[in-house]
């Protein structure tokens, strides 16, 4: 009869039940034990920051050894008349400041300074340029030019400087042989020897040691000029030279801004070529920052004064850096030609 029939009554199954999955909390989190996703992620941090810091620790520990000590040390140096034996007593603050702007070795070092970095652009940036733009067209023994062109500059500095110093010998050296030979008569006191020749001498052994940095930099630079740029102006007509000024000088603006900065740091810290030719003279007409407080340092034990130089040409060279990056290389960061 239908009054004593049972309904049968729905059972959820577990499979379709709509409660928290088996292993998960009622808030629909994971059980306590298993790994969560968070847990997971942090790790994977933790173990790239100790990838990171193994890296990077060995060269922090360089920086700190061989600049940041040293730079510290100069600075102590720099506020004690100290001839370099026992400890440090005799404080004079910034006297050794003023004694390094006051003299006239180091005022002329300075200057000396500055003429190689002017004259190292003025010089070394249109003759590399030309003979970049030589060598990007394709001729015979392409190769080769460019190898004789970089060879002096990986040549070590001290090895160049020894062959010039032979070549440049009054009398019996190569190029004096030479200059007399054609009925010239070479400068008596000798290429290095003569006071308004000796900067210039060097500064055209600098140009042979260093042009060829400029020339790969500035191959590099070519070839990320588009061809397109160039057949387009061909075929509106323009000149090689305004080719030249239109297009491809203003593309190596970067790599131009780049290579001057380098050339600038590397004449205000110039050392080892010229004392190697000249060891700053006659009569400190070739003598650097750098030459002057080595000369202060190991010749007449003023250990005071050679700290000070060494920070007054740390804070030149500091300065115009920083006024350089702000003044032109900023320009690349915001993509200004």
């Amino acid at each position: 009869m239908a009054d004593d029939a049972t309904v049968p009554t729905a059972t959820a199954s577990p499979a379709t039940s709509s409660g928290p999955a088996a292993g998960t909390t009622p808030q629909g989190r994971p059980a306590a034990g298993r790994p969560a996703g968070g847990r997971r992620a942090a790790d994977s941090t933790l173990r790239k920051r100790l990838e990171i810091a193994f890296f990077v620790t060995p060269a922090l520990a360089m920086l700190a050894v061989f600049v940041v000590w040293p730079i510290l040390t100069a600075v102590q140096m720099s506020a004690y008349r100290w001839n370099g034996r026992g400890p440090m007593e005799d404080f004079v603050g910034i006297g050794n400041y003023v004694s390094v702007l006051t003299d006239d070795v180091f005022l002329d070092s300075l200057l000396n300074n500055l003429f190689i970095v002017a004259a190292s652009i003025a010089i070394q940036l249109p003759l590399g340029l030309a003979i970049a733009l030589l060598l990007n067209r394709k001729m015979w023994g392409q190769g080769a030019l460019r190898t004789i062109i970089f060879v002096p500059y990986v040549l070590a500095e001290v090895v160049a400087g020894v062959i010039w110093f032979q070549l440049l010998q009054p009398q019996y050296g190569l190029l004096d042989t030479l200059i007399s030979a054609v009925g010239l008569e070479p400068p008596a006191q000798g290429w290095l020897g003569d006071v308004d020749l000796a900067l210039w001498t060097v500064m055209g052994i600098l140009t042979w040691k260093f042009i060829g940095l400029a020339v790969i930099l500035f191959l590099a630079g070519l070839q990320g000029v588009p061809e397109e740029l160039y057949e387009a102006a061909q075929l509106d007509g323009a000149s090689w030279w305004q080719v030249q000024r239109k297009i491809t000088i203003p593309l190596l603006g970067p790599t131009i801004r780049t290579w001057a900065f380098l050339s600038m740091i590397g004449s205000l810290q110039l050392f080892d070529m010229v004392w190697i030719l000249t060891k700053g003279g006659p009569a400190n007409a070739t003598s650097t920052m750098a030459i002057f407080l080595v000369n202060e340092g190991t010749r007449s034990n003023n250990f005071g004064i050679a700290g000070a130089a060494s920070v007054v040409l740390f804070v030149i060279a500091l300065v115009m850096a920083v006024l350089y990056q702000r003044l032109f290389l900023s320009r690349d960061a915001k993509g200004v030609a």
